[in-house]
């Protein structure tokens, strides 16, 4: 087949959909297509035909409106057999809603009272329009990350079951094996104190959306001697102070932007993740192929995976039951219990099996 890919930047070291639309692209080619990608930015990457889009970019919603409308003119011009947009964008024959409904991301992280005055906000407001515009056209599959993802647009969008596809996210269960990474995550938490009781990881951008506050402050209810190593690229200084607050500062560790995160997540005893929206949460899927056990909110979409892999907190703002989790999976035969669980979960998460799912999608659309 002739398929375009649609992202704002195609690089391999970008963010989660940047890696998505990365792998997709490889594993297309891998298997004979003829893969094109659409994008204001991208990175050469072989057997991938690359179409740069110039947009402006100082401006958010000028920016995202103008890719839509350009992405959609190089889309019809290639006669492609199939294009499909990990951006929002208007024009495609696919859309993937990796980071899932923008409304429903608003109302959870932030209320809905403040995410009513925030639709107000120009970068908002394109966003939800552009949205509504997409899941109301009825020529348009929509690629959910999870079924949390689905029933929500299906809900808030009256979009007809027949156009929804779920496609959960894959990992690289190779760089995630916690065998081959075990000598070098000895060495890292030998390098990090060494840390002494049950070392919890919390990784990932946007830390008040994902529910640091939270995690904090189960730290500090837990009854052990818990510890939490936070990775991500935020700026940590109002979070020391919030740890102080508590109390825990001591127990809190600041990474920073971690390119070895297959290393941190072996070198920790598992990942907390008290999310306030997650589409799907690629960490916990990280972590679970590291053989190492999850435990998070029911608003992460890859929870529903993980059922028998993690502890899901039905509250993300509950950090009483997170402390409890803390305090359960503090017995290390539990803990790998669960992570053994989490690593059979993974190794059907592989980027074949999603490749495999997409061109069965893609060849739907091609007849």
């Amino acid at each position: 087949m002739r398929v375009a890919l649609v992202v704002e930047r195609f690089e391999p070291a970008g963010g989660g959909v940047e890696q998505v639309v990365w792998n997709v692209a490889r594993g297309l080619a891998k298997a004979g297509d003829e893969v094109h990608v659409i994008a204001r930015h991208g990175e050469p990457c072989s057997g991938v035909r690359l179409h740069p889009i110039p947009v402006p970019t100082l401006w958010q919603p000028l920016r995202l409106l103008a890719f839509s409308a350009r992405a959609g003119r190089e889309g019809r011009r290639g006669e492609f057999d199939v294009v499909h947009s990990f951006a929002r964008t208007r024009r495609q024959h696919l859309v993937s809603a990796g980071g899932g409904s923008h409304a429903d991301m608003m109302r959870h992280t932030y209320g809905t009272r403040a995410a009513r005055a925030r639709r107000l906000s120009p970068r908002h407001a394109v966003q939800l329009a552009m949205e509504r515009r997409i899941f109301a056209d009825p020529d348009q599959i929509v690629v959910c990350v999870s079924g949390m993802v689905r029933d929500e647009i299906a809900r808030r969008f009256g979009v007809a079951e027949e156009r929804l596809v779920v496609i959960h996210n894959a990992v690289d269960t190779a760089r995630f094996d916690p065998n081959r990474q075990r000598t070098a995550a000895r060495s890292l938490r030998a390098e990090l104190g060494p840390e002494q009781g049950t070392v919890w990881l919390f990784a990932g951008s946007g830390w008040r959306r994902k529910g640091l506050d939270t995690a904090l402050e189960a730290l500090a209810r837990s009854r052990g001697d818990a510890r939490l190593w936070v990775a991500g690229s935020d700026a940590p200084a109002p979070w020391r102070r919030r740890a102080e607050r508590l109390g825990v500062a001591a127990r809190v560790r600041f990474l920073g932007a971690r390119g070895d995160l297959e290393r941190v997540y072996t070198a920790a005893d598992g990942l907390l993740l008290p999310t306030r929206y997650d589409a799907f949460g690629l960490v916990c899927l990280e972590a679970a192929a590291s053989a190492r056990p999850v435990v998070t909110s029911a608003l992460a979409g890859a929870a529903e995976l993980l059922t028998d892999a993690a502890v899901v907190v039905a509250d993300p703002r509950d950090a009483g039951g997170f402390a409890d989790a803390l305090d359960r999976l503090a017995d290390p035969a539990l803990r790998e219990k669960l992570g053994a669980e989490g690593r059979r979960v993974a190794e059907r998460c592989t980027w074949s099996h999603h490749i495999a799912a997409l061109r069965d999608v893609y060849r739907r659309i091609a007849r």
